[in-house]
């Protein structure tokens, strides 16, 4: 595994159980590999590992879309999507092995980002309970908390559901920032919340809260962020859902379907590959042909393959680098030409196949028979030196690199970086860049939201101010009208005395004044009322600058300039041309 490594080339189980019974070495330290470990014990290894990929339930696990976290955020044109992964259907022990591996793949993919403070994707797991239990060690705990303890950091959120708080553990508790919180009804649930929030905040008045959380109503929820004060009471929205429960396997399939359609057909596997331009078959006992010692001669993964035909192999690198951004780049290329006896050899690397080298071999497979003749030329080894230099031509005329890059924001792709993957990566400099964008204009706006809530305050306390004063003079002009009423009725003068009529005249003036009161009463609620439109107007200008920023921070719609570098002759260097025999398909 480690040399493989080093070597970058790809593992798979049948390689593996290959190289267990034939290592690549002869020694383990000082020891001899017989010595150490010898071939019977090594047969018994490979036959354990062997029965485990000839399983029947083990196969599933080999087929369908890779588990690579980077294809499941973002489509190969680099938009962001939703991955829904489903294991209602799997057992306990499948559970948790396809759980524990999610986590340390998402594990894995986030330490390969930079870090950042936006939002850069979230993992949301229902129903957590069972996966970070507050005492047992399941394999998924240990990266669950490490997400939950870096995942910030990387622009990571993650988002976990339970029923039971309790059945969490409590250092994963304490490293939560932002808590939506139902009705609690057992004592320990409440208790290892309020432990949690304690932990985190301090200082929480438990009774109230116990108290809240105890008497919550349906779809009512306390939300408590580390970065607020106080917790906040809210309501969620009314929500329709058609969903009676777990979809089976039956209905995700049905769902797959439109997708699955019209799609192409899978690629075949390495192991069935069809070679085109072949002649007739060869014969079925066929033995290898012997070539020259000049000549490289390679074989296909596929050992249990009856037919075999001949290509020709051709291996070089192309070096491509950039002056301006202090930049090299090698790509590694590996062709194949079909070639056959009964016809004319005509050499086109147009008409080459790319193959991956990492599964060549230089020892025929066991058993292998069934190789097809080949033509008189394929046979000499100055014939493969001439082939070697028109592929040179070929790699120098064909081969480029595509690098893209963003004026507006002064980033280039890295060499042999996709677009789609290059937008993903801008994605979370145009998220820090909104972001920056987004708190300037809310700091440019903030002065008047103080002014206008100054403004307010002052106009509320005027109509507090002209009320109490209108009431006060309702009162006083009641008081002088009732006066004036009893002594024109009761007193012993005159009914017009004159101190009669000066008493109905100070209640004249005094409604005259209450009327006053009442118009300076609606005028102070007109302000209040010019305030909050105004505080509208202001909340939709903001609104519409926030959304303009957003506009121009959005990824996709960011222009790009596509450059290709094509490599110089000098660049262009062969590594190898030889001979390769590749399995032909049964069919």
């Amino acid at each position: 595994l480690d040399r493989a490594w080093r070597e970058g080339r790809s593992y798979d189980l049948a390689q593996l159980i290959a190289d267990i019974q034939k290592p690549p070495l002869d020694k383990v330290g000082v020891l001899p590999l017989e010595s150490f470990f010898p071939a019977k014990e090594r047969f018994e290894l490979a036959m354990t590992v062997n029965a485990l990929l000839a399983a029947p339930g083990f196969e599933v696990w080999l087929k369908g879309t890779p588990l690579d976290v980077q294809q499941l955020l973002y489509t190969p044109d680099g938009k962001p999507q939703i991955a829904v992964l489903s294991i209602a259907h799997l057992s306990d022990a499948e559970r948790m092995y396809f759980v524990s591996l999610l986590l340390n793949q998402t594990l894995a993919w986030m330490r390969t980002q930079q870090g950042t403070s936006s939002l850069r994707a979230i993992l949301y797991m229902d129903e957590i309970f069972g996966y970070l239990p507050p005492t047992a060690n399941p394999p998924s705990k240990k990266p669950m908390l490490t997400l939950l303890k870096q995942a910030r950091a990387f622009g990571l959120g993650v988002v976990l559901a339970t029923q039971n708080p309790v059945d969490l553990d409590y250092k994963a508790l304490s490293n939560i920032g932002t808590w939506l919180l139902g009705r609690l009804q057992t004592e320990r649930d409440l208790a290892r919340v309020l432990d949690g929030l304690e932990g985190i905040a301090g200082g929480i008045d438990r009774q109230e809260l116990t108290r809240l959380l105890s008497g919550l109503a349906q779809r009512r929820f306390l939300l408590h962020n580390v970065h607020e004060e106080r917790p906040v009471l809210f309501e969620s929205r009314w929500a329709m859902s058609y969903l009676a429960g777990p979809l089976t396997r039956d209905q995700i399939r049905k769902l797959k379907m439109p997708t699955t359609a019209g799609a192409a057909a899978p690629a075949a596997p390495t192991g069935a590959r069809t070679t085109p331009g072949a002649g007739a078959a060869p014969l079925a006992d066929a033995a290898l042909p012997i070539l020259p010692a000049e000549i490289p001669v390679l074989f296909g993964p596929g050992g249990g393959a009856r037919a075999w035909s001949g290509a020709i192999l051709a291996q070089g690198r192309v070096h491509f680098q950039s002056p301006d951004a202090g930049w090299s780049f090698t790509r590694e290329v590996a062709r194949a030409l079909p070639i056959s006896a009964g016809e004319a050899l005509l050499v086109d690397w147009a008409d080459s196949e790319t193959i991956d080298a990492a599964g060549l071999s230089e020892v025929a497979p066991d058993g292998a028979r069934g190789f097809a003749p080949l033509p008189a030329e394929a046979t000499r080894a100055k014939s493969f030196d001439s082939w070697a230099k028109s592929f040179k031509d070929y790699l120098a005329r064909a081969e480029e690199l595509t690098v893209y890059s963003s004026r507006e924001l002064g980033e280039s792709s890295k060499p042999g970086e996709s677009e789609g993957a290059f937008r993903a990566r801008l994605g979370d400099l145009a998220r820090q860049r909104r972001d920056a964008e987004v708190d300037k204009v809310k700091d440019r706006f903030a002065p008047k939201f103080t002014a206008l809530d100054e403004r307010m305050r002052r106009a509320e306390a005027k109509v507090a101010d002209q009320k109490s004063q209108a009431t006060a003079q309702k009162f006083s002009t009641g008081a002088s009208v009732l006066g004036a009423l009893a002594g024109a009725l009761f007193g012993r003068r005159k009914l017009l005395s004159s101190a009669t009529f000066s008493r109905a005249t100070t209640s004249v003036r005094s409604a005259s004044r209450s009327m006053k009161e009442s118009r300076d009463v609606g005028l102070a609620e007109e302000g209040v009322e010019t305030v909050q439109t105004r505080v509208a107007e202001l909340n939709s200008e903001l609104a519409a600058a926030v959304a303009a920023v957003e506009a121009r921070s959005d990824p996709q719609a960011l222009p790009l300039t596509a450059k290709a570098l094509k490599p110089k002759k000098a660049d262009v260097e062969i590594v190898r041309v030889g001979l390769i025999w590749l399995p032909q398909s049964s069919t």
